[in-house]
C-alpha cells in the first residue's frame, strides 16, 4: 500500500473519531451559532444619526475618492485657475492653530493653543473644488516633517522639518511634481505624482486643514492657521479666490459649523482651516469586520474542539496498535483545520453578507468595500479559524494535558483580540497569534493618519496577510514542537 493511499485511510479513519465525539460537533456549532449571533445583534442594532442643515436623520453616504475608498475633503483653499503648466512657490512661515481638550469645568469648552501631528499647510492642485476628484499637494505638518500627498490615500515623506519651509508645486501635463527647500535656492524634489485626465485648467494654491485631536475614545475640535508668504505663481491668473471646501452647516443651515478663513496683508496669507484630505478610516461609516465581532468568542468552542479530538484520539489508539505517532499529528491536525475551516467559513459566510445588508437597511453609512476585500474577510476568518485550531491541537499534543492545552490557547488567541477591542495592548496583535484577526480588517489602516489604537477604532498593527502569517507560524511551532517530541519517544 503506497504511503498517501495510508494516510488517506488515517485520514478518514480520524475524521469517523472526529464524528463519533457529539460534543466536539456540537462545539463547531455553537461556534457559528456564537459567531453569527453576536454580529447579527450588532448588525440590527447599529444606528447612526447626523446633524446636517437640513437636522437630525440618517447620516448620508461616505464620500468616495477616485479608487473608490471613503474620504475626508475638508479645507480652506485660497487659489487661482492655471491653464497648462506651470508652478507655484510659497514658504510656509509659520503654523499655529487650536485644540479641545476634555472640559476641565463641565459644561466649559476647554480649548488650547496647539497643533496636532497631522495638521497640513501647503501647496495643491485639483481639477475643480468638487470633493472626492483627484488632486496632489505638498505640504508642512504638525509633526511629520514635510509631505508629498495625492487622491488622499498616498502619502510620501520629505525632509523631517518643523520649522518654516519653502515649497514649490509644478504641473506639466498630467505630471505634478513637490518640491522643497530651507532657503527657496536649493531645492529638493519631494515626489511626482501622474494625474491621469487632468483638464487643461486647474485650480493651484494655498491650503490648509487639521484633522480633529485624539481623546481615549473620540477625536475632537482642532483648527491651524499658516502663514505663508514670498508667494510666486508661475503661469495662473486672475485673483486669488477664497473657498472653505467641505464647510458643514449648523443645524440652522446657514451657519458654518467651525469655518475656516484666509487674510491678506503685506503680500502673505494667513489661512485657518480644519478638517482633513485623505483616507475616513472611522468617518467614512460602518466597517464589515465590525460583522464578526462575535468571532473571536465564537473561536472557543473550536478551540475546545480541537483539544479534546486530540486527548480523545490517544485514548482511542493506546489499546490498539496504530501509525507512528508523526503521522498520527498530521492527519488529526488536517481533520481539525479542516472541520474549523468549514465552521468558520459558514459563520462568516452568513454574518459578513447578512450583517451588512442590516446596517444598511437601518440608513447606516458603510465604508465602501469591494467583492474581494469582502471574499478576503470571509475566507480569511474561516482561514484563521482553522489556523487556531490547529495550534490547539498542537500544544495539546506538545502538553498532554487537556485543560492546559485548552487555557493557553484561549489565552494565546482570544484574550488578547478582547484586550485590543478595549483599547488595551493593542501591540499583542502583532507579537501573538490574534495576529491572524487581522485577516478580517476591511478597511486598511493608513500610516497618514492617527486613529484609536483599538480595534474598535479600526486599527490592527499588522497587514491582513502579514497577521496571518503569525497565527501560522504559531500553529507551525507548535505541532512541529509537538512532533519532535512524540519522534523522540518512539526512539525510546
Amino acid at each position: 500500500m503506497s504511503s498517501s493511499t495510508s494516510f488517506l485511510r488515517l485520514l478518514r479513519a480520524e475524521w469517523a473519531g472526529f464524528r463519533a465525539g457529539r460534543g466536539r460537533v456540537l462545539a463547531v456549532a455553537a461556534s457559528v451559532l456564537v459567531t453569527v449571533s453576536l454580529g447579527l445583534l450588532l448588525a440590527g442594532g447599529a444606528r447612526s444619526s447626523c446633524v446636517t442643515g437640513e437636522g437630525e436623520g440618517p447620516c448620508p453616504a461616505p464620500l468616495v475618492g477616485p479608487d473608490g475608498t471613503a474620504v475626508k475633503d475638508k479645507y480652506y483653499f485660497v487659489h487661482r485657475p492655471l491653464k497648462g503648466d506651470g508652478d507655484l512657490t510659497a514658504r510656509v512661515s509659520g503654523m499655529t492653530g487650536q485644540i479641545r481638550l476634555p472640559d476641565a469645568v463641565p459644561g466649559v469648552r476647554n480649548v488650547a493653543e496647539g497643533v496636532v501631528p497631522w495638521a497640513k499647510a501647503g501647496l495643491l492642485v485639483r481639477p475643480t473644488l468638487k470633493q472626492g476628484t483627484p488632486y496632489a499637494a505638498v505640504m508642512l505638518t504638525g509633526a511629520h516633517g514635510v509631505r508629498m500627498q495625492h487622491d488622499y490615500v498616498h502619502d510620501v515623506a520629505g525632509g523631517p522639518h518643523n520649522g518654516p519651509q519653502w515649497l514649490r508645486l509644478t504641473r506639466s501635463g498630467d505630471t505634478v511634481s513637490g518640491y522643497e527647500s530651507d532657503d527657496g535656492r536649493t531645492w529638493t524634489k519631494v515626489g511626482a505624482v501622474r494625474l491621469a485626465g487632468l483638464p487643461e485648467t486647474v485650480e493651484i494654491g494655498l491650503f490648509a486643514t487639521s484633522p480633529g485631536v485624539l481623546w481615549d475614545t473620540a477625536k475632537a475640535f482642532a483648527q491651524v492657521t499658516a502663514t505663508f508668504d514670498q508667494i510666486t505663481p508661475q503661469g495662473a491668473s486672475g485673483s486669488w479666490r477664497r473657498d472653505d471646501v467641505g464647510v458643514a452647516m449648523e443645524s440652522d443651515g446657514k451657519t458654518p459649523h467651525h469655518p475656516g478663513g484666509a487674510v491678506e496683508s503685506g503680500g502673505k496669507f494667513i489661512v485657518t482651516g480644519g478638517g482633513d484630505i485623505g483616507p475616513a478610516t472611522v468617518e467614512g461609516g460602518l466597517r464589515a469586520d465590525l460583522t464578526l465581532i462575535g468571532g473571536a468568542l465564537g473561536l472557543i468552542p473550536v478551540l475546545v474542539a480541537a483539544v479534546t479530538f486530540r486527548t480523545a484520539a490517544q485514548r482511542r489508539r493506546a489499546a490498539e496498535p496504530g501509525p507512528r505517532p508523526v503521522r498520527l499529528l498530521a492527519a488529526q491536525a488536517t481533520v481539525a483545520g479542516a472541520v474549523a475551516f468549514a465552521g468558520g467559513l459558514a459563520a462568516s459566510g452568513i454574518v459578513v453578507p447578512a450583517g451588512l445588508a442590516l446596517l444598511r437597511a437601518n440608513q447606516n453609512p458603510i465604508q465602501p468595500i469591494t467583492l474581494g476585500t469582502e471574499l478576503r474577510v470571509i475566507v480569511g476568518f474561516a482561514a484563521l479559524t482553522a489556523v487556531a485550531a490547529v495550534l490547539a491541537l498542537g500544544l495539546a499534543a506538545l502538553l498532554g494535558r487537556p485543560v492546559v492545552a485548552g487555557g493557553l490557547a484561549v489565552a494565546l488567541v482570544v484574550v488578547p483580540y478582547l484586550l485590543a477591542s478595549a483599547g488595551v495592548a493593542p501591540w499583542l496583535l502583532a507579537v501573538t497569534p490574534a495576529a491572524g484577526f487581522a485577516i478580517t480588517q476591511s478597511v486598511p489602516t493608513f500610516a497618514h493618519v492617527d486613529v484609536n489604537m483599538s480595534l474598535i477604532g479600526g486599527y490592527y498593527p499588522l497587514p491582513p496577510w502579514a497577521g496571518l502569517a503569525v497565527t501560522c507560524g504559531y500553529a507551525i511551532l507548535a505541532v512541529g514542537a509537538a512532533a519532535a517530541v512524540l519522534h523522540r519517544r518512539t526512539l525510546r
